[in-house]
C-alpha cells in the first residue's frame, strides 16, 4: 500500500489555520468532505470524536492521527496537515502535535483497512529524519514525493 494512493493534493495543507484540536479537526474534515470522500461530514466528525473519547490519537513525537470509520465515508482517504506552532492534542508525551494525519474509512472496510494505514504511518513516522522532512517541506509536491518514496 502506498499512502499516495489514498491522498491527493487537495488533502494536504502545509499551514493549518486552526489553533485548537477542535478547529484542526473541523478544518481537516472539511478538506476530506471537499474531496468528495464523504456522504455526511457531521456524521464523520462524530466518528472522529467518538474515537478521541476512547483515548487521544496524539501518539507523541509531534504527531496526531485522528481517525474515524463510519457509514458517512464513501472512500478511504488520508488528509495531512502541518501546524508548525503545534496544537495541544493530549498526546502521550505531552508534546504539541505538528504533523496531523486524518484517516477516513468506510465502516464496511474498517476491520483491517484503517489498521493497515495506522501501522504504516506509525512505522514510518518513528523515523526522526522523515518527520523533519515533512516539517520542512515547502510544497504539496514535496509532501507527495516523500510519501511516494515509502
Amino acid at each position: 500500500m502506498k499512502l499516495t494512493e489514498l491522498m491527493t493534493m487537495e488533502l494536504i495543507e502545509l499551514q493549518l489555520k486552526g489553533e485548537t484540536k477542535d478547529e484542526i479537526m473541523e478544518e481537516m474534515a472539511t478538506m476530506i468532505d471537499r474531496s468528495g470522500a464523504l456522504y455526511d461530514k457531521e456524521a464523520y466528525k462524530q466518528s472522529l470524536y467518538h474515537r478521541e473519547m476512547e483515548g487521544s490519537t496524539g501518539i507523541g513525537f509531534g504527531i496526531a492521527i485522528p481517525h474515524g470509520k463510519s457509514h458517512a465515508v464513501k472512500q478511504t482517504c488520508v488528509a495531512f496537515g502541518v501546524k508548525r506552532s503545534g496544537v495541544d492534542w493530549d498526546s502521550l508525551d505531552g508534546e504539541k502535535a505538528q504533523l496531523i494525519f486524518m484517516i477516513a474509512v468506510p465502516e464496511e472496510q474498517a476491520s483491517n483497512e484503517h489498521l493497515k494505514i495506522l501501522q504504516f504511518l506509525s512505522r514510518k513516522l518513528m523515523d526522526d529524519e522523515f518527520r523533519e522532512h515533512l516539517l520542512q517541506a515547502k510544497t504539496k509536491e514535496e509532501i507527495m514525493q516523500l510519501f511516494e518514496q515509502v
